[in-house]
């Protein structure tokens, strides 16, 4: 057993180096993605955003909506679940815990 642990802890920090090295891409890619993507609007985006839900609206009323590929099918579903679930994450850190509020 102690032999174990003498050659693990020779080996943690050669393994910890190269689990660093190979996040570094990973981590550079995601950062240029969420500098974009992660910022609020600005407040000349904002008509562009507000077209884009009146196409929206227009799509639900109409029935066009039934006329998308499965592709674009697809890709709204996902918007809208990552739309949700970004509120449920808000909510929770508004709240301050996972059930409930504090009264």
């Amino acid at each position: 057993m102690a032999k174990a642990a003498t050659s693990l802890g020779s080996k943690l920090p050669i393994i910890m180096k190269g689990m660093m090295e190979s996040s570094k891409p990973k981590l550079a890619t995601f950062i240029k993605y969420a500098k974009v993507e992660l910022v609020p609007p600005k407040m000349s985006e904002i008509p562009e955003v507000m077209a884009g839900f009146g196409r929206l609206m227009r799509s639900a009323k109409s029935g066009s909506w039934k006329q998308y590929t499965m592709k674009e099918a697809w890709l709204n579903s996902l918007i809208a679940a990552e739309i949700y679930f970004c509120f449920c994450i808000g909510e929770c850190i508004g709240k301050g815990s996972l059930l409930g509020y504090q009264v």
